[in-house]
């Protein structure tokens, strides 16, 4: 052992051969012993027989030379010089050694080799020991560990794979039955199959950590169950979130092994682990099988969640997979039971109130979901993200509240709808959908400036990535009457959209060229639709119930709106066949009936055309067009009329107080029974509101 007492963490000179304290040399070999065992050996053998004898022991003292350098590299990496370590582990020729190393270790493990407890193999003399090969296997992760301290994580990862690839040779099938205790040699697989992965990934190998990741989970390696989970739940990360995933087969597996994770949770095979639901739910919303992410929370063992965090986390589910009165179901049920306790669970109240503002019959609900989560916020600065999105819902639905208002009721709601927009955005400055909301709250408060301002603002923090964003805009620009300038947004974005977007692009300019008198252009424009509509149709491009559905209601609206556009034109004919277009898909709609009696009122059969739009009402009782063309022509035939008239006008202004076809036909009204004061106040409501209209509906 002199030379380990002359070794240091920098330069290293082997003055005489390294003896290991075990080795067949230094017990049975002394320098003198040797040769006259020699000379024993060449009375007793013939010349062949000697000469083999030698070479084994020429062999057995060069194992030892590696094994102190083994021992010696081992020891500087201990004391964390990795260069010196590095240093004395080079000069072991592992690819000279490797071939007797698998032929050691089948030696040794062979299934055929069935020994009791405590009974000793007899090898072969030139056969290394299990404690040889242990070392040298050892000494290979060192180096790779020794390499990974310098940062040359490539050639880590080779020696890495060096020592998995030698006990392939051996097990190409995995560890087999009865050698899990007899070595330290898995401890030292199963260290190089948790680290070759890893390594692969700090140099960008990421296709090499997912083979390395493969090759570990499906062998038998005998692994713990811990180890093994941690490399699925590695493998189906870097699976998820890699450049590696550029298709549906790498999500597939990885949705597996998550799920797999999830039943070993659940059977406590391994301990519960909230990252695998995270991936999971991120998993799942790359493919919109939430209903199935659903099943797997709901399979979970009582007590992983509390019961309010399980039923959040299935409002979620059901959220994202389109069941928003389920999950609002389900907020609802979580809220009362927690109410009873005094108790609450923000999130939850959170998600609650975004369900109803979305719905603005839910709106006043929303109101009191969100005010009851910033009871419990109050005072608290680790709240401030919460209570930035909760004024941003609360005022979202007290806008929605304000829309049904009468003034001076309506007036107040506004600007409390407006200043708490505002205080959440101070809170939560970059987030994009609290200036969504600012741009639609100002467009429905007719403020088409500030809308637009709001607007762009929202398009430059997206980066222009989101279509409704683009719609947005365009209809805060067609509020203000710019019109053109409208259609030049549209035209310029049109060709950048995907062809779902394209629908809603090619309507808006539809509608923003018949706004303008452009009838023909509009009805070129809808013959685009209508052709890129039958397109989607395919079977193959269909994905869902909700996207047939939604295709069926643009097809209907553009033959409706065509059909509107040949009424103008008095091309009977042409309205009629749009109108059988729109029969076929959907007779139940009040927009048909209405556009119907629109074509028998221009005809001048106004019998037919109160049918019509009384059939329209039927469908839809608030269905605001109707009741105004009903009210219009009960004006017109006369003074035992007008109290009808004026019921339907006053109907139509309380489902929608911003109508200003309502608030024209009021005016006429009133000029007709004298009331020219109330008249001129009317005529001056509608004139305002049709500077401030956009050209469609937003919300």
């Amino acid at each position: 052992m002199a030379m380990l007492c002359k070794c240091s963490g920098e330069q290293f000179k082997l003055e005489e051969m390294p003896r290991s304290p075990e080795s067949l040399a230094t017990r049975d070999f002394s320098a003198n012993a040797s040769s006259s065992r020699v000379g024993d050996f060449d009375s007793r053998f013939d010349d062949d027989q000697v000469d083999e004898v030698e070479s084994a022991l020429r062999d057995t003292v060069s194992l030892n030379y590696e094994e102190a350098r083994a021992l010696l590299g081992r020891l500087e990496y201990e004391k964390g010089n990795y260069e010196a370590a590095l240093h004395v582990l080079q000069g072991i020729d592992f690819t000279a050694l490797k071939p007797r190393m698998v032929k050691s270790i089948c030696a040794n493990f062979s299934p055929t080799k069935v020994r009791s407890k405590g009974e000793k193999l007899k090898l072969p003399v030139n056969l290394m020991s299990v404690h040889s090969v242990s070392l040298l296997l050892e000494a290979i992760l060192v180096k790779s560990k020794s390499l990974e301290g310098l940062g040359r994580f490539g050639d880590a990862a080779l020696e890495c794979n060096n020592l998995i690839e030698i006990v392939e040779l051996v097990w190409p099938y995995g560890v087999p039955n009865g050698v899990a205790d007899e070595s330290k040699l898995l401890e030292l697989l199963h260290k190089a199959l948790v680290s070759l992965p890893k390594l692969w990934i700090q140099i960008g190998c990421l296709e090499e950590a997912v083979s390395a990741y493969r090759r570990a989970v499906v062998k038998p390696w005998d692994l713990t169950s811990k180890t093994h989970a941690g490399l699925q739940k590695d493998l189906a990360v870097t699976l998820l979130y890699s450049s590696t995933n550029t298709g549906t087969n790498d999500l597939d597996e990885a949705i597996l092994l998550l799920i797999t994770l999830m039943q070993k949770m659940t059977s406590k095979e391994i301990k519960f682990d909230p990252d695998i639901i995270n991936h999971l739910e991120f998993a799942f919303s790359l493919t919109g099988q939430f209903k199935l992410l659903a099943s797997q929370i709901e399979s979970l063992l009582p007590g992983t969640y509390s019961r309010e965090e399980r039923w959040y986390l299935l409002a979620l589910c059901y959220h994202a997979n389109g069941l928003n009165e389920d999950a609002l179901n389900l907020i609802r049920i979580s809220t009362r039971v927690l109410e009873r306790k005094n108790k609450a669970h923000v999130q939850s109240l959170l998600l609650g109130a975004k369900l109803c503002y979305k719905n603005s019959l839910n709106a006043p609900e929303g109101m009191q979901l969100t005010i009851r989560a910033l009871e419990f916020m109050r005072g608290e600065k680790r709240h401030n993200h919460a209570i930035g999105i909760a004024y941003h819902f609360l005022g979202c639905c007290i806008g929605h509240c304000a829309r049904s208002l009468s003034n001076p009721d309506k007036s107040k709601f506004q600007h409390s709808a407006l200043k708490l927009l505002y205080r959440a955005l101070e809170l939560e400055s970059h987030n994009p959908e609290i200036l969504y909301s600012l741009t639609c709250e100002n467009l429905m408060q007719r403020k088409p400036k500030t809308a637009v301002q709001f607007g762009k603002r929202y398009l430059d923090m997206v980066q222009g990535s989101l279509a409704d964003g683009w719609r947005l805009l365009v209809l805060a620009v067609s509020s203000q009457q710019q019109r053109k300038e409208a259609e030049e947004i549209v035209d310029f974005i049109i060709d950048e959209a995907d062809e779902w977007a394209k629908l809603e692009y090619l309507r808006l300019k539809a509608l923003l060229q018949s706004s303008n008198g452009e009838f023909r252009a509009a009805i070129d424009t809808y013959g685009v639709l209508l052709a890129r509509v039958k397109a989607q149709e395919e079977p193959q491009i269909l994905v869902s119930n909700a996207k047939v559905e939604e295709l069926k209601n643009i097809e209907v609206e553009a033959w409706l709106n065509l059909a509107s556009i040949y009424i103008k034109l008095e091309s009977w004919q042409d309205a009629n066949l749009c109108l059988e277009k729109a029969k076929r898909n959907q007779l139940s709609s009040p927009k048909y009936w209405h556009v119907q009696g629109t074509l028998f009122e221009a005809q001048l059969l106004e019998k037919e055309a109160l049918t019509a739009y009384s059939v329209s009402l039927s469908i839809d009782p608030d269905y605001v067009p109707s009741m105004v063309s009903i009210a219009a022509i009960m004006r017109k035939l006369g003074r035992e009329s007008v109290s009808v008239a004026r019921s339907f006008t006053r109907s139509a202004l309380r489902v929608d107080p911003a109508s200003q076809d309502a608030w024209l036909n009021l005016g006429f009204i009133s000029k007709n029974e004298g009331s020219v004061s109330e008249a001129a106040d009317c005529f001056q409501t509608a004139f305002e509101l049709m500077e401030s209209t956009p050209v469609s509906k937003f919300l």
